[in-house]
């Protein structure tokens, strides 16, 4: 019998991945290669992509992958990836230049100096997005400044998803969610917002019509169904950035607030309310547009496992990272709460970062306990700003990344915030809410919820346990 899939075609920064997903939500079949930005020929610091090196990545994905599926059929294909980057194209969807990656830092003095075009405290209190060097708008402002000529050239301004879509199909367009990262939209009424792209001296015609997610944008060419190995024909959905659409496979409801703990933690909730003037006074904030229309994601991030790491390397030499890391869960499981008194300030970025509290019998343990816990309390602070951010109250928190297998951090978080910790077991949060919104846009449900419903999730519980009280008296001297 001939079942039915959708397949994702995942463009991360590390690896670029086609994966196919039944109606219930279950991967039936996946490949995976890496990926990589390059060096600028213009200057060996930056950083560009290579589109079409990236679309050969996927159609070899592609081509791997579809001889698993002889008894299935294609039912459609979406596309997310990385938000903020895309680039200017010609009438015939031609680059008319390189496509600046997230990591590259020429746009950071464009940053520093932005008030010679707006406000910075104004700006994210329209776009909502906060003042990452990366944002597109600044990628436009560098290409203003440095290549104006391109302007005259160009046809429109395309999002990297939506550079691949036209290859798929042949049609340019916008989602919606990528455009929501750009700090570019006025993101209480959801469009391009004027008085930003005035400012830059833009038109909103640069930008094709926006899309939201679930959408049909066109059907998969002859040639692009010849490059990957698919039918022609095959329609092709909108998603877009992929942080909205892991949130919405990590089975989050709305205000439901959602940590992805990795190098960087990022916390986001899915609410239906956002104060985007309080904001610009809190470094790290951010507000993108949900996956659903109406729905906004406000968040903060703030550098963790990136200090555990550097905890590994500097205690634990010699050792592969699988074996260090299970040696220091153990060696901190035998340190009680407050790490003897040994505290670390996570503010990196201000002079009061760093360690008090060392004496002559601080061991390598009680650093890494006393890391677990300071950003235990940093997730505790921003967990309570978020709710003020969006006037809700956290009943508890789910947790995707692959911070989420340190089962010492997770009790020691629950225990901190005094909530139930909600460990999604299935790695494939994004593949899965894009995958949802694919089979809603062919009319195989009636809305994207509804196929997730279809989907078992399965939840690893953490709940607080005899050390709370103890973190509840200790909290004075982080909060």
């Amino acid at each position: 019998m001939i079942r039915d899939v959708v397949l994702v075609l995942d463009c991360g920064a590390t690896n670029v991945r086609a994966i196919a997903v039944d109606s219930q939500g279950n991967v039936v079949a996946k490949e995976s290669t890496p990926n990589t930005s390059e060096p600028d020929k213009a200057n060996p610091h930056w950083h560009i992509w290579s589109l079409d090196a990236i679309l050969e990545r996927l159609a070899g994905c592609c081509r791997m992958v579809i001889p698993q599926l002889s008894s299935y059929k294609i039912r459609a294909i979406t596309v997310t990836t990385f938000g903020v980057d895309g680039t200017l194209v010609d009438a015939k969807g031609e680059l008319l230049y390189p496509m600046i990656s997230w990591k590259c830092p020429r746009t950071t003095s464009i940053v520093e100096n932005i008030e010679r075009y707006f406000s910075a405290e104004k700006l994210q209190t329209i776009s909502g997005v906060g003042q990452f060097n990366f944002n597109t708008l600044y990628k436009l402002i560098w290409l203003k400044e440095n290549h104006p000529y391109l302007y005259d050239k160009a046809h429109a301004w395309l999002f990297i998803s939506s550079l691949i879509n036209y290859r798929l199909t042949g049609v340019m367009s916008t989602d919606r969610t990528m455009a929501g990262t750009s700090q570019l939209l006025n993101i209480h009424n959801e469009q391009f917002s004027r008085e930003i792209l005035d400012a830059i001296s833009i038109s909103e015609n640069l930008f094709p019509e926006l899309i939201s997610a679930g959408e049909p944008i066109g059907t998969l060419t002859p040639e692009a169904a010849k490059k990957l190995n698919l039918p022609s024909g095959v329609p092709v959905i909108s998603s877009g950035h992929d942080t909205q659409f892991a949130l919405f496979g990590s089975g989050a409801g709305l205000n439901q607030p959602v940590l992805s703990s990795g190098t960087w933690e990022i916390l986001m909730v899915r609410s239906p309310h956002v104060d985007t003037h309080i904001l610009p006074h809190y470094v790290g904030s951010t507000c993108e547009l949900d996956a659903r229309k109406g729905i906004f994601n406000p968040g903060l991030q703030w550098l963790a496992s990136g200090i555990l790491e550097w905890i590994r390397q500097l205690f634990w030499q010699g050792i592969s990272p699988s074996d260090a890391y299970l040696q220091m869960i153990h060696e901190a499981l035998s340190v009680p709460p407050g790490a003897n008194n040994l505290r670390m300030n996570c503010r990196l970025l201000t002079s009061e970062a760093g360690w008090c509290g060392i004496t002559l019998n601080t061991e390598r343990r009680h650093f890494y306990r006393a890391a677990l816990e300071a950003l235990g309390y940093q997730l505790k602070q921003n967990l309570s700003l978020l709710e003020k951010i969006s006037g809700f109250h956290a009943k508890e928190l789910i947790l995707v990344g692959g911070g989420s297998r340190n089962y010492l951090w997770n009790q020691i978080k629950a225990d901190i915030l005094n909530l139930p910790i909600k460990v999604v077991n299935e790695s494939e949060t994004t593949v899965l809410g894009a995958s949802f919104f694919a089979w809603f846009g062919i009319g195989c449900y009636e809305s994207s919820e509804k196929a997730r419903e279809q989907f078992s999730y399965r939840y690893e519980l953490y709940t607080p346990g005899e050390h709370q009280e103890a973190y509840h008296s200790l909290a004075k001297n982080f909060i």
